[in-house]
Formats: structure tokens, C-alpha cells, sequence
């Protein structure tokens, strides 16, 4: 599988998945009369991140890593996002970065080394960077996207997680 495939469509496919998410809590606190928007400060923990900010890691690490994937620019995100709304359009704006991204982009990317800034000195082949960094911390911010939202009683489930499958007849 290239680095294309195993990347940019998962990446959409989640991204489409959260923003779905968010608009079930914004119907959830329609049917339940409080505003959506104290969604967005809710946390799991004292010490984690509030929906907030896992949202606007989900949108970082996937437009990271098909930008590092492909040695391109990624866009810069100001992280000012304090609504719902501005959370979902953050989402979509991320997935129409990646709609610019095509197979050809990932052609030269297995030669391709990847620094990390927090990892000074050190780098990690983009096979090594896909699989052992950019999608287990993506998964990680969108899982707890997703136990943030079921904490405060949204109603999803595992398909509402998983997304729609590319089904065949036999």
C-alpha cells in the first residue's frame, strides 16, 4: 500500500467522522436545551487536553502528516477556535488541504527523511513516521474526541466511530 493510501483517505474519512460527531452533540444539547458550546471545555480529566484542544490536534496531526509525508508547506492555524462551529469549520478546512493532496505528491516520499521538532537531532523514515507516530497520535486525539463526547452523554457509537466501509458483494 503506498504512503498516499495509508494516509490522506483515513485522514478525511476520520476528519468527516468527527465533524459528524460534533454536529450529533450539537443536537444532542439542542434535545437536552444547554448550549452546545460548554462542550468545547469539557475534558476526561484534570490533565488532559478539553475537546477543544483535541480537536484542533486531530486537525494538526493530520494536516502534519501528509504535509511531512511530502515534503510541502502545511497551513498555518491560529488555534482561536472557542466554538463548535469554529471547531467544525477547522475540520473541514483541514479536509479540503488534504483534497489537494494526489498519489503522484507521495511518489519520492520513501526516500524522504522526517524531523520532528521536539526531537531535535533525530529522524524518522516516513514509513516509521506514518505508522509509529502520526497515526497512533492522531487515533489517540481522536479517541478521546470521541470519550469526551460520549461522557457527556452524545449519543454514538462504534459506527459512528468506524465510518462507512468500503463494502463489496462477494
Amino acid at each position: 500500500m503506498s504512503l498516499y493510501a495509508a494516509s490522506v483517505p483515513q485522514l478525511k474519512k476520520m476528519l468527516n467522522n468527527v465533524d459528524k460527531w460534533l454536529e450529533a452533540a450539537v443536537e444532542h444539547a439542542k434535545s437536552k436545551s444547554f448550549d452546545p458550546n460548554v462542550l468545547a471545555s469539557s475534558r476526561l480529566a484534570p490533565d488532559q487536553y478539553p475537546l477543544t484542544r483535541q480537536i484542533q490536534a486531530i486537525a494538526d496531526n493530520a494536516k502534519f502528516c501528509a504535509a511531512r509525508l511530502t515534503g510541502k508547506e502545511a497551513p498555518k492555524h491560529p488555534d482561536t477556535e472557542t466554538t463548535i462551529d469554529e471547531l467544525r469549520a477547522r475540520l473541514r478546512a483541514v479536509v479540503e488541504y488534504l483534497d489537494t493532496f494526489t498519489e503522484a505528491d507521495f511518489a519520492d516520499s520513501k526516500g524522504r527523511l522526517v524531523e520532528l521538532s521536539f526531537m531535535p537531532g533525530k529522524v524518522l523514515s516516513t514509513a516509521d513516521y506514518l505508522n509509529e507516530m502520526a497515526l497512533p497520535n492522531f487515533y489517540f486525539h481522536v479517541s478521546m474526541a470521541y470519550a469526551i463526547l460520549r461522557h457527556n452523554g452524545v449519543p454514538l457509537g462504534k459506527m459512528n466511530y468506524i465510518g462507512s466501509l468500503n463494502l463489496k458483494d462477494k
